[in-house]
C-alpha cells in the first residue's frame, strides 16, 4: 500500500500524508525515534541519512543530513514540540534551513505525526501545515509529496523485513 497525500479542505495550508503499516504502533513509532532505524529509511530512495542530533523532549533539536544521489547534502533541521509515546510526535521547521523542502521539516512549518492502532497494524498519519501558501508551494515543487512517499515506502519495506 502507498501513502495517500492530499490537501485538507479546510486548511489549504495543510498537507496530509497517510499510510497503513502492518505493523504494531510502537514498532512504527520506534522507527521514527531511534536514530539508527530513522536514518535507514529517512529520504527518497537513493539518498542515504545521517542522524547528528535527535533529543527527543519538547524544545530538543533534530539534525539529519541527507545526501542525494549527486553527493549534495539536504540538512533537516527542527525543534520538537511535542513526544507522547506511541501516539504523536510534532515537529517544527527551522525559520529557514537553505533548502525549501527541508527534507520533511520544511521551513516554517509544523509537523504533526499521529501512529493510530488498530488489529495489529498501524495507521501513520502526517500534517504539515506551512506558515504560507509559498512554502507549501515550494515545498512541493522541491519533492515533498515524493520524498515522504518514498520515505514511507522504504520504511514499510523495514518492517517487512522484521
Amino acid at each position: 500500500m502507498t501513502a495517500t497525500i492530499y490537501a485538507d479542505a479546510s486548511d489549504d495550508l495543510v498537507i496530509v500524508i497517510t499510510r497503513i503499516f502492518d505493523a504494531p504502533r510502537d514498532l512504527v513509532f520506534k522507527m521514527f525515534t531511534d536514530p539508527i532505524h530513522l536514518a535507514r529509511f529517512w529520504g527518497p530512495a537513493g539518498f542515504t541519512s545521517t542522524v547528528r542530533e535527535m533529543d527527543l523532549r519538547p524544545g530538543g533539536a533534530f539534525r539529519l543530513d541527507m545526501r542525494g544521489p549527486d553527493g549534495a547534502i539536504y540538512p533537516c533541521e527542527g525543534l520538537y514540540r511535542e513526544v507522547i509515546a506511541p501516539e504523536r510526535i510534532v515537529y517544527s521547521g527551522g525559520p529557514d534551513c537553505g533548502h525549501p523542502c527541508g527534507g520533511g521539516l520544511p521551513p516554517r512549518a509544523l509537523v504533526t505525526m499521529t501512529f493510530a492502532q488498530h488489529d495489529g497494524k498501524t495507521t501513520l498519519t502526517i500534517n504539515t501545515r506551512f506558515e504560507a501558501a509559498a512554502d507549501r508551494d515550494a515545498a512541493v515543487k522541491m519533492g515533498f509529496n515524493t520524498g515522504w512517499a518514498s520515505s514511507l515506502d522504504r520504511l514499510a519495506d523495514l518492517l517487512e523485513k522484521r
